[in-house]
């Protein structure tokens, strides 16, 4: 067979191959089936049966997922129990059957389908992701109804394989934690998608936005994964299975030798160290963090407390979370950064109508300010767990002081609720700011004056800086982080925050590029906080130059004129000092 390349998205690095297995290609088939009047209140039983059934597998499921990976990630299957408990669904399945004498299965999947076309065709974010848990669960049902075992099923996985679907629904993607998969790739998605984060965590390779790879690619094709350069290979040629494996295996080798740099500082050659520490989304990646030698977390995303779950986190919730993660990662630090919603990230419980341009909406600071009585909780909970480890915090979004101290102002009042309640945290807390918005950029020297650190988010930087949306695969190729004008906002961050005595660290996805990482540490930038696994491959390259080498390097690149330009030059630069 002809060897087939697709290219997507990159969601998760590293090369996997290995016989394909398709989670969801196609739909149920279901034959109409009449059945006599008598036969009637036997097929309502039957329906009820199933319905039940397929409760306890949830509620099973979802046991078993707070055991191996707690109540938070559990919380997405709180939609499917509401499906299998809705009265006007089970009412008008048995009403189906009564009135038109047919099959509760083929009854069933006819009312299921009205409820996915309705909810599909909603405005509201959150309504129309309940679409894909009504089509999963329906699926459940129809199992028991039909007396099929789905050869999908993900509870029956037993060898090594490659994933491949058109999406993933949340349950499909946390059911895969702790099975055997090497890699999977999906129709649709992006970096942010549930399949990207659980590909993160499980460690494997991951490609998103195929757009037609459940069509191209059938049960049991030899597949290769390239999570790097985000491609699919289909029936590989056996000089290119040959190329991959040989790659692969050098960059098992690679991984091993870095191994033991785990322990040791990032410090240039010339004695100047450097901070390296982690990003965290889920608390299954804290043993990554301490597997690649992290001095801490630089970047906690805490909406992923928020999302995929049917009511907000409670304080107290929070602060159990919090706490976790600062002790676990003690004597080092974690950076929380407040609530970030709106953009790509939604939050299940929040009706937030969508905006025509989400990432220029109603997101991050401006939800936090607008609704001070969710704020207020998560403040309370950051604060309560400041006492059980060294935690920062930092606002994402902010544009200038106005909103600075309006968050600052709120935070003042948590304060002096938890002294009046004689509630102990941390009065020392370092409160920093996220520099994502040209306008902070050039505000940060006022904004240096009034804040104890800054943390550049580079990937929303270099989004409204270049008019790019991140997530728009039709402009992917002019999202551009050596871009000139890009360089120069970060320069100049970093420049006032100096001037001013603040550290200033970076925890976007240009940290995480050995190249990217050269220069920018060559503009003097003090952290790098970053996926856990890259963490070991920047260590090595800030431990092999010279800090006047990427100084020199840095100042030659800021004279270039396009950013393909300045990224050939870079790459030569470190290919002179690090062959390898």
């Amino acid at each position: 067979m002809s060897e087939i390349v697709l290219k997507g998205i990159p969601a998760a690095p590293g090369i996997a191959h290995g016989p394909s297995f398709i989670l969801d290609k196609g739909e149920f088939i279901v034959p109409r089936r009449c059945v006599s009047s008598s036969e009637i209140d036997s097929e309502i039983a039957r329906f009820e049966e199933a319905i039940q059934n397929s409760r306890q597998e949830v509620q099973a499921l979802k046991a078993k997922i707070i055991q191996d990976m707690g109540p938070v990630q559990a919380r997405i299957f709180d939609a499917h129990l509401m499906v299998l408990q809705d009265a006007t669904l089970i009412d008008g399945v048995i009403a189906g059957i009564r009135e038109t004498k047919t099959s509760a299965e083929y009854v069933f999947l006819g009312v299921i389908k009205k409820f996915v076309e309705v909810f599909a065709r909603m405005p509201d974010e959150y309504l129309r992701e309940r679409a894909s848990d009504i089509s999963d669960i329906s699926k459940r049902v129809l199992k028991h109804l039909m007396d099929e075992s789905k050869l999908h099923d993900l509870d029956s996985l037993q060898d090594d394989l490659i994933i491949v679907a058109h999406e993933l629904s949340p349950s499909d993607a946390v059911s895969m934690y702790n099975k055997k998969i090497k890699g999977f790739l999906t129709d649709i998605g992006g970096r942010t998608s549930h399949t990207a984060i659980i590909a993160k965590s499980l460690g494997v390779p991951a490609v998103v936005g195929l757009k037609d790879a459940t069509l191209r690619i059938n049960n049991q094709d030899y597949v290769i994964i390239d999570g790097q350069k985000g491609l699919a290979i289909i029936n590989p040629r056996a000089e290119t299975k040959e190329l991959y494996i040989k790659e692969q295996h050098k960059i098992t080798a690679s991984l091993e030798k870095l191994d033991d740099l785990k322990n040791l500082p990032a410090e240039t050659l010339d004695g100047k160290k450097i901070s390296i520490l982690a990003n965290l989304e889920l608390s299954l990646e804290i043993p990554a963090v301490r597997k690649y030698g992290a001095e801490g977390v630089g970047l906690y995303r805490t909406e992923f407390l928020y999302m995929n779950r049917l009511d907000l986190p409670t304080e107290e919730e929070q602060f159990k979370a919090y706490s976790r993660v600062a002790e676990a990662v003690a004597p080092f630090g974690v950076t929380i950064r407040t609530l970030d919603i709106g953009g790509d990230k939604f939050i299940s419980s929040i009706q937030i109508p969508r905006d025509m341009s989400p990432f220029l909406g109603y997101r991050a600071i401006r939800f936090c300010l607008e609704r001070p009585d969710i704020f207020k909780t998560q403040l309370r909970a950051i604060l309560r767990a400041s006492v059980h480890g060294r935690i920062l915090m930092m606002y994402p979004m902010i544009s200038g002081l106005g909103e600075l101290r309006q968050a600052n102002a709120i935070l003042n009042q948590v304060k002096t609720a938890l002294r009046d309640e004689k509630i102990p945290f941390d009065e020392q807390l370092k409160v920093g700011v996220m520099i994502e918005i040209p306008a902070a950029v050039m505000m940060a020297e006022s904004l240096a004056c009034e804040t104890d650190f800054f943390s550049i988010g580079t990937n929303d930087l270099v989004q409204y800086t270049l008019a790019v949306d991140r997530v728009n695969e039709k402009t992917a190729h002019l999202y551009e982080p050596a871009h000139p004008g890009v360089l120069k906002m970060i320069q100049k961050t970093i420049d006032a925050g100096h001037n001013e005595g603040i550290h200033v660290a970076i925890c976007g996805e240009m940290a995480s590029d050995p190249l990217l990482a050269f220069l920018l540490l060559g503009m003097g930038i003090d952290e790098f906080s970053m996926s856990a696994a890259s963490i070991l491959t920047v260590k090595r390259m800030i431990r092999s130059v010279k800090m006047q080498d990427a100084q020199r390097t840095a100042y030659e690149a800021m004279q270039l004129s396009t950013g393909q330009e300045i990224e050939e030059f870079v790459d030569n630069q470190l290919r002179k000092l690090l062959p390898s």
